[in-house]
């Protein structure tokens, strides 16, 4: 089947999310974090996509980006073709890092591009990390920095000073923005993957199989959705394993 277009957008602004395959796990230290940023500064620059914001959590990455030549696709693909490599090499891994294709949503309205704003730079609040303002992997502290390639002149204009901005993000009205899936797959969802993808009933027949052969089928779950937990769940692995994959 194929895939439907993306949206379009009136404004050039666009909220984008991509996640770790089955949640893969993208960042495993602080040089991953650097990593992942210089190849957003450098990327930026190249497609003339403009970062407004952004936030790097363990698994996934929020953005807000202004794209006005419609180069978003190309830039989230030399991103994701790039740290794919990097990380693969470096953990000696193998297959798909990221998720299916990104996804993005259209940002049309001044309200709903605070919202998103906000939603982006909440996200280690929101999973219980530390507040907004503390968290080191997120663009908090590029508001009105000029010397940096995330540009938030729009949102300075919208929002005002420091102070007012602290006041804003600290809000935590951030309940209406896209959400990565639509709904929850449960375990009986992912027992039909198991039966479809593999031809199996149960998973815990995996634990016999040879080790290339037991990663090749762990690596097929997780590339049909299957988060790391459900397969540590239906195989009886160990998760540190799969994600590992």
């Amino acid at each position: 089947m194929a895939r439907e277009p993306r949206k379009t957008s009136s404004t050039g602004y666009f909220h984008v999310i991509v996640r770790g395959v089955g949640k893969q796990i993208l960042f495993e230290n602080d040089k991953d974090y650097g990593y992942y940023l210089g190849l957003l500064e450098k990327y930026s620059d190249e497609t003339k996509v403009v970062v407004c914001a952004y936030c790097l959590m363990e698994n996934h990455v929020h953005l807000l980006v202004h794209d006005t030549n419609n180069e978003l696709a190309e830039f989230m693909k030399k991103m994701g073709v790039c740290y794919a490599a990097y990380y693969n090499g470096k953990y000696e891994r193998t297959g798909h890092l990221f998720q299916d294709r990104f996804l993005s949503e259209a940002v049309e309205t001044r309200e709903y591009m605070l919202t998103v704003f906000r939603y982006i730079l909440n996200n280690p609040a929101a999973a219980g990390l530390c507040p907004a303002s503390e968290y080191l992997w997120s663009s908090y502290r590029l508001y009105g920095a000029s010397e940096s390639f995330v540009n938030t002149t729009l949102l300075e204009n919208w929002i005002g000073d420091w102070e007012r901005y602290a006041a804003f993000i600290d809000e935590k009205n951030y309940d209406q923005c896209l959400e990565y899936m639509s709904e929850k797959k449960g375990d009986e969802w992912a027992k039909g993957k198991l039966r479809s993808v593999l031809g199996l009933e149960s998973g815990v027949m995996i634990k016999t199989y040879e080790k290339c052969c037991r990663d090749e089928a762990l690596r097929k779950l997780k590339e049909a959705g299957l988060s790391s937990r459900q397969i540590e769940r239906l195989t009886g692995i160990g998760r540190s394993i799969i994600q590992r994959l």
